[in-house]
């Protein structure tokens, strides 16, 4: 079994390789930058970019599944190629709000490339997470290490927000196991959490006194593109949440073993905090 795993050098990516090795997949990795990938040696790290698919068909050469990264504008084009190509299997890192555009493409990319997956006529996977823990890494990790504060908007808002590592469990098991074929597996943590609760256990976690100061959307707004964030990604990630977050079982189902908790996440990432 060969993987040609998109996105590899990503925040999910490095996950999803890892676990292929450890199942006794052989690995290949597209990235733009080889020499600095830092991937394991079993890895076939391979140059090629999804925004530019003439690049990526050597890349499918030999290969019989895929782990798909999104990319809208060239969705079509990865994916003529990957039929091409011979894959038989794709597994594409999709989003939880690609479930809420079904008949309308036009209002999630997500959707759009998942589309473009579906008319291949290849097997396909989608796998559908909610909010990345990992988003905190760049959006509270430098004012916790320079302050020991978090500013963000919504406080008392809930979130169920997931471990990359179990996205990347989920898609692994998509991608070596049978069983999976034209599931979309929407993906949460294993607990609702406020983020005044989430701060909390961060502060519990790395044994220092952590606190949350409450922002306006207009000045969080402010400070996100400050950062170098996306308007669009800011204009999503400051839409109103529900009140109450709903926690889904889909990720022990798949795996068998419980989701990751918040407090895991943040000792996984004790050194970016600290």
């Amino acid at each position: 079994m060969r993987v040609l795993v998109t996105g590899a050098t990503g925040t999910v990516g490095r996950h999803v390789v890892d676990g292929l090795l450890r199942s006794g997949a052989s690995v290949r990795a597209l990235t733009r930058s080889p020499e600095t990938a830092g991937l394991p040696g079993e890895v076939e790290v391979v140059r090629g970019d999804l925004t530019a698919p003439e690049s990526v068909e050597p890349a499918l050469a030999d290969v019989d599944r895929l782990y798909l990264f999104p990319v809208p504008e060239t969705a079509e084009a990865v994916m003529r190629l990957a039929g091409k190509a011979g894959v038989r299997r794709v597994v594409v890192l999709s989003s939880v709000s690609a479930g809420y555009a079904e008949g309308d493409l036009s209002g999630d990319q997500h959707r759009a490339v998942e589309v473009a997956v579906e008319a291949s006529g290849i097997e396909w996977t989608h796998v559908r997470p909610g909010e990345f823990m990992a988003n905190l890494l760049f959006l509270w990790a430098p004012f916790v290490q320079a302050e020991g504060v978090v500013r963000a908007p919504y406080g008392d808002a809930e979130s169920a927000m997931v471990h990359e590592a179990d996205i990347a469990d989920v898609a692994v098991r998509a991608l070596v196991e049978d069983g999976h074929a034209g599931e979309q597996y929407p993906l949460t943590g294993p607990e609702a959490l406020t983020k005044v609760e989430q701060v909390r256990i961060i502060g519990e976690v790395l044994g220092r006194d952590v606190r949350f100061e409450e922002l306006t959307k207009e000045q969080t707004r402010e400070l996100w593109i400050s950062q170098g964030m996306p308007a669009e990604a800011v204009d999503w990630l400051l839409t109103p949440p529900p009140p109450k977050a709903t926690v889904g079982p889909t990720s022990e189902q798949v795996t068998g073993r419980p989701a990751r908790t918040f407090a895991q996440w943040v000792a996984d990432h004790r050194a970016d905090f600290s």
